[in-house]
């Protein structure tokens, strides 16, 4: 047992898991590919310089685990029109401001004068929808399962207080649907999945299960920390080297096979999947969550009509790839050129779970 978080970035307890995975996968010809599909996985492998400790025999990749960068272009272009609204104010996460919709961004609406806020909660988007009852309040609603509980709590708060200016830019993903079309590309293949242990903290580990069962890869739910990782690797490697496929917890100081079931209540009760585009992948069958037909009236897409500008992508980023893992960060020719955190292309370079991010901050 590990009772402090230094214990968990212990160096030599790390180094130590990383022989015995060389131990176990020595003289391999082919290298067991490992997708972690955690923006906070993809910051921490970079980090703490995971990749360079495993032997050549494993080769980890990074998936769709970032929710700013799966976010289609058409949701950022919505929500800057609404930004140019006189009587809107958006409320965001901080992350959203410098992600590129089609020709702008909310970092550059709000230098124009938009009224944009950053907030750090759904309910202090509430807030300030009680305190200006002439202003209509967008709170744009990116995340998966981790953060739409709260935001489908903000929209329960909204209806007790009886606000009418409360609203909602719904974006939610949900995590397993796209996990099974990277199982089933027949260019990518995928041994094993490092979960995503904050979502997996809501939905329960078993929701995993069908990707073991119709598509024989290992799930293994990983912490965040150093240690965590590795031995998520480790677990993975016994799997696919014993060719098993079962969903195992490594992260159980937090993460259960069930989940937490007032948080899936309240988004079986706000919200309703639907078929929703992720960016680079694609429209996904049921892998989204619009705010359901009951509280249709906080909807900001519905509730407030806006002309859009024309869908326009960045030539030349290779986000989109780099999300289904099929190209390193390095690849794109963009990558510490034209785009770079300062002077963002794509939005794989804006968010602090990016993939980009990560390797321009620590890989080069």
């Amino acid at each position: 047992m590990m009772n402090y978080l230094d214990s968990f970035r212990d160096k030599e307890l790390v180094q130590g898991l990383a022989r015995r995975i060389a131990e176990l996968v020595r003289g391999r010809e082919k290298p067991l590919v490992f997708m972690e599909v955690c923006g906070t996985h993809t910051m921490a492998i970079y980090q703490y310089g995971l990749r360079s400790l495993l032997p050549a025999e494993v080769k980890l990749i990074s998936g769709p685990g970032c929710p700013v960068c799966v976010t289609p272009n058409g949701y950022l272009d919505r929500a800057i029109a609404l930004s140019r609204l006189p009587d809107v104010t958006i409320t965001t996460f901080g992350d959203m401001l410098r992600v590129p919709g089609s020709t702008s961004s909310l970092m550059v609406e709000r230098a124009k004068g938009a009224d944009i806020r950053v907030v750090y909660s759904p309910l202090d988007a509430v807030r300030i929808a009680a305190a200006n009852p002439a202003k209509r309040v967008v709170f744009l609603g990116v995340g998966f399962e981790t953060t739409a509980p709260t935001v489908a709590g903000s929209i329960l708060a909204a209806k007790a207080q009886g606000l009418t200016n409360y609203f909602v830019l719904a974006s939610h993903k949900t995590m397993p649907q796209p996990m099974a079309i990277l199982s089933a590309d027949p260019d990518l293949s995928v041994d094993g999945y490092i979960c995503p242990a904050h979502v997996s903290a809501i939905i329960g580990a078993d929701a995993y299960r069908f990707l073991c069962t119709e598509y024989q890869v290992p799930c293994v739910v990983t912490g965040f920390e150093p240690t965590d990782v590795m031995q998520g690797v480790e677990m993975l490697a016994r799997q696919a080297l014993q060719g098993e496929s079962r969903v195992e917890i490594q992260y159980s100081r937090v993460v259960s096979r069930e989940g937490n079931a007032k948080a899936q209540g309240v988004l079986v009760e706000v919200f309703t999947p639907f078929d929703a585009p992720w960016r680079g992948i694609g429209v996904l069958p049921g892998s989204g969550l619009r705010i359901a037909d009951a509280y249709s009236e906080f909807d900001a897409e519905l509730s407030i009509p806006v002309q859009v500008e024309e869908l326009k992508e960045h030539q030349g980023c290779l986000c989109g790839e780099i999300l289904k893992g099929k190209v390193a960060p390095g690849d794109c020719p963009l990558f510490g050129g034209k785009c770079t955190p300062e002077s963002p292309v794509g939005a794989c370079m804006v968010s602090s779970e990016g993939t980009c991010a990560a390797a321009f901050k620590y890989g080069r």
